[in-house]
């Protein structure tokens, strides 16, 4: 008996042990929780019973040198539904559809899931949203946005780009000024109920978006129209593939005017500006408006062919091995090593100076230069204009030239180098060499990119840009500016002269690879006054149907484009010139 009394009382004894420590670690747990946890819990708390919502921030305007806006926002709406806060589910469903013009069954999915908030449908346009305001709609919430806008909708559009659903810059200039265009989103958070219902009259705590920086960019929206103007005329006339045209401050690189023509809507970017092929699938039609956006001036190279005898020129002058008054002997081709290089005139053009030759374009005056000069010259030269790097324009997917290497380059390289072939440059590089060539001898880095300016205008970012100075003496600098003058006064860029004004400039007739297909790029580059070079521009047309020498079709076009914009830019003509 006693015995049984003894293991009941030690059963009791664990028993209140076992409770006591339970209760001992219980309030142990407790204790910890209130003392170090209670600001993690007392979060988790008010986090059940708050709702964030953000306000979107105004994307920048992208406005072009005179202030003109070519990049705005306009307001529209996000249209959503808070499950817990919806009374009257298929008065909801039904208003949405009609007012949206949805179909029934994805409105009512999304009305009848228990989420926190589902979003009907994004960019719609303000006077709906406001309607659907007007109902009063518990549960149903309309949140102003913004949809970028062009005013000018396909103007400059390889340039300036285009934003996606959520306003982030995808192409162009908008991808580029990204972190200065896009702004800071705000919030709105507001209380609700264990049932996640917005509490009325509760405390709104809310913060305000800032607005993206205005970016200012050296475009001009006339010298842009004038010169999207000339290449449709002239795509139309020649029946050509495209035609860009590149317009530029030579003495600092700023860019006037970039045309590729066909451009495309801006405001529907996802529209092909071209029939769409039947049974195109989605890959294909991403595909094709991959190649519309494409900016041919930045993202592609070609042969430049005679136009690029400026820089065999300029390298010729620049070391000594070639002066104006050298003589040359033009046959119709000269003989490289096993080759065979006629020049464009068959007949050949007999004896000529160095500066004749230029005026001439002659293929075998060049060749001679550049076998003057011999390989490591001329790669010195090559690099030493900067035509090894790509120029560093603020726009995306610039590619880089396509140059043999220098082990590689044999003196029938040379030959068909110094006279534009055999080697593939964008034609945005042989602009900005061109400039820098005619403007002193200054490598200037091609920009739009002026300044960023907040939306308050106490904050203004000024962008700079590398200069490489003295690529070539003032003195080359100078010959070259009066060499090309004479190409355009009595040589084969005389199409291009303009009454009252001293142009100078340089044509090419450039051959497609395979050779075999006979297709051609022409193109003309430019610059006015050629004493003190202002403005320059480059013209290349793609596949002209018919007659297709740079001299005839190319070098007209930017005649009459200077026409247009050298007064617009107040350089003054000398009817004397």
């Amino acid at each position: 008996m006693g015995s049984n009394q003894t293991q009941h009382r030690k059963k009791v004894t664990l028993l209140c042990f076992l409770i006591l420590t339970a209760m001992a670690v219980l309030i142990g747990r407790l204790g910890y929780l209130m003392l170090y946890c209670s600001e993690h819990y007392s979060q988790m708390a008010q986090d059940l019973h708050e709702r964030e919502r953000t306000i979107k921030a105004a994307r920048g305007r992208i406005l072009d040198a005179n202030g003109v806006v070519v990049a705005t926002n306009r307001t529209v709406c996000t249209i959503s539904v808070i499950y817990n806060q919806v009374k009257d589910r298929e008065k909801v469903i039904q208003t949405l559809c009609q007012e949206l013009g949805l179909e029934e069954d994805g409105v009512r999915t999304k009305v009848e899931k228990r989420s926190s908030r589902e979003i009907i449908r994004t960019n719609v346009d303000k006077e709906t949203g406001d309607k659907i305001r007007n109902y009063h709609l518990e549960g149903v919430k309309v949140d102003e946005d913004y949809k970028r806008y062009y005013p000018f909708d396909s103007l400059a559009s390889k340039v300036l780009g285009f934003t996606g659903g959520d306003n982030q810059g995808i192409v162009g200039l908008e991808v580029i000024y990204e972190e200065y265009l896009k702004g800071i989103n705000g919030t709105i958070l507001t209380m609700t109920d264990a049932k996640g219902v917005e509490i009325e009259n509760t405390f709104e705590d809310r913060i305000e978006p800032v607005a993206g920086n205005d970016l200012h960019i050296s475009l001009d929206v006339n010298i842009q129209q004038y010169a999207e103007q000339a290449a449709y005329e002239t795509m139309e006339k020649k029946g050509a593939k495209q035609v860009s045209i590149i317009v530029m401050n030579p003495k600092n690189g700023e860019i006037m005017a970039m045309v590729n023509v066909p451009e495309f809507n801006l405001n529907e970017p996802f529209t092909l500006n071209r029939e769409i092929p039947e049974g195109i699938s989605s890959a294909e039609k991403q595909n094709l408006c991959n190649q519309m956006w494409r900016n041919s001036n930045i993202n592609d190279t070609y042969e430049p062919g005679s136009t690029f005898k400026i820089i065999t020129a300029a390298a010729g002058l620049e070391a000594g091995a070639v002066s104006l008054e050298d003589q040359f002997s033009c046959p119709g081709f000269r003989i490289v090593e096993d080759r065979k290089i006629r020049c464009h005139k068959v007949g050949g053009h007999g004896g000529e100076t160095f500066l004749q030759g230029v005026m001439n374009s002659c293929n075998p005056v060049f060749i001679d230069v550049g076998q003057r000069l011999g390989v490591d010259n001329y790669y010195y030269y090559f690099e030493q204009f900067g035509l090894k790097e790509k120029t560093g324009i603020d726009l995306p997917g610039e590619a880089g030239t396509i140059m043999h290497k220098k082990e590689n380059m044999g003196l029938v390289e040379l030959a068909t180098v110094s006279f534009g072939q055999s080697f593939q440059i964008t034609p945005i590089q042989l602009i900005t060499t061109a400039a820098s060539i005619v403007n002193g001898g200054n490598r200037v880095t091609p920009h739009f990119g002026v300044e960023t300016v907040s939306g308050d205008k106490t904050r203004v970012h000024r962008f700079t840009y590398p200069v490489k100075e003295h690529i070539v003496s003032e003195e080359t600098s100078q010959t070259m500016r009066h060499v090309l003058e004479q190409v355009v006064a009595e040589g084969s860029g005389k199409r291009a002269y303009v009454a009252g004004f001293r142009i100078g400039g340089k044509t090419a007739t450039s051959e497609k690879l395979p050779r075999s297909l006979k297709k051609y790029i022409s193109s003309f580059v430019g610059f006015a006054p050629a004493n003190d070079p202002q403005v320059i521009a480059l013209i290349t047309i793609d596949e002209p149907q018919g007659i297709y020498y740079g001299g005839t079709i190319a070098a007209p076009v930017i005649a009459d484009l200077f026409k247009n914009i050298l007064p617009y830019l107040g350089i003054e003509s000398d009817l004397n010139q």
